[in-house]
């Protein structure tokens, strides 16, 4: 494999292991800390970070103009809402499962981009699509009572992972279309700055004064969403989405170990089940897209210069 796509892997993947500690980091201050203020430090911590990386782009001036600035509102409330139900999920689920339940959003693109962009979408993304949404309920089952042990927090977790990964899928969605006009530095930027501003409706709500350990933790999270996110961005310079884009399930791998050594997390059958009948429902899309991306630089060379 050429250099660039071995770099983008790597970046990839490196961007993964980030985003598990990010979230381990979140799982461990959870009992302690709300999820609205998790969200605030989070997002303000990562700031500086995209900021000097920016800087180093030198694209702090260029990067940071908007031709949308709805759309970056929109993609900004999506996100922060996402964030906010995954933040409060994880303090309700191992890490795994939420992990798996995450995997729901790229499902979710496929359905929201035919509804609200248009976008074809034939009988074998539409199945695909069906396989992992059946992967889903398999991963929910035990949650909603359909085997014993019920336990009501634990289906309320389920819930808001579910809808967070809902609202990650909108947010996606405006992404795709708000590219036609902003840069990523832009959209990286200010979605940053909206999911600090909007994290702030929740401080009537319970935030506390986090103590050393919690405030390390915080700020950690900040930095490494931050690193995540610029190694992701970085990704796709060097590789096609299509290459980097299966890369994501990495992150189950590293659910699992540090579910497992940090928390004392067992995964049960039904979440392998389910986790895999999502992650090989996914890969299907990433190869179709792939598939209909080739073809279609196939019709663009065989159309002669009249058209």
């Amino acid at each position: 494999m050429p250099p660039g796509p071995v770099t983008g892997i790597a970046l990839k993947l490196m961007s993964v292991l980030f985003f598990i500690a990010m979230s381990s980091l979140v799982k461990a201050v959870a009992p302690h800390v709300p999820p609205g203020e998790t969200v605030f430090f989070r997002s303000l911590f990562a700031l500086p970070v995209i900021l000097a990386w920016l800087a180093l782009r030198r694209e702090l001036r260029v990067g940071l103009k908007v031709q949308n600035p709805m759309g970056h509102v929109w993609r900004g409330v999506a996100g922060t809402t996402a964030m906010g139900l995954t933040f409060s999920g994880l303090a309700l689920l191992p890490l795994p499962e939420v992990t798996a339940l995450g995997y729901t959003a790229p499902l979710l693109v496929v359905i929201f981009a035919a509804m609200f962009l248009g976008e074809e979408v034939r009988a074998f993304r539409l199945s695909a699509v069906s396989l992992g949404l059946i992967g889903v309920l398999i991963v929910l089952w035990p949650r909603l009572g359909g085997v014993s042990g019920d336990n009501p927090t634990e289906a309320l977790g389920a819930l808001v992972v579910v809808m967070g990964a809902t609202f990650a899928a909108l947010a996606q969605v405006f992404i795709r279309k708000m590219v036609a006009t902003e840069r990523t530095s832009a959209i990286v930027f200010w979605f940053t700055i909206t999911s600090a501003g909007l994290s702030l409706i929740s401080l009537p709500f319970g935030w506390v004064m986090p103590g050393p350990r919690e405030a390390i933790l915080l700020v950690s999270c900040g930095v490494l969403g931050g690193l995540g996110q610029i190694f992701l961005t970085s990704s796709y310079r060097f590789a096609d989405a299509s290459i980097v884009a299966p890369f994501d399930y990495a992150s189950m791998l590293f659910a699992l170990a540090i579910g497992y050594w940090f928390f004392d997390e067992v995964p049960t059958l039904w979440m392998l089940g389910g986790a895999g009948l999502i992650i090989f429902a996914g890969v299907m899309i990433i190869w179709r897209e792939h598939r209909l991306g080739l073809e279609r630089r196939r019709a663009r060379k065989a159309v002669t210069p009249q058209g």
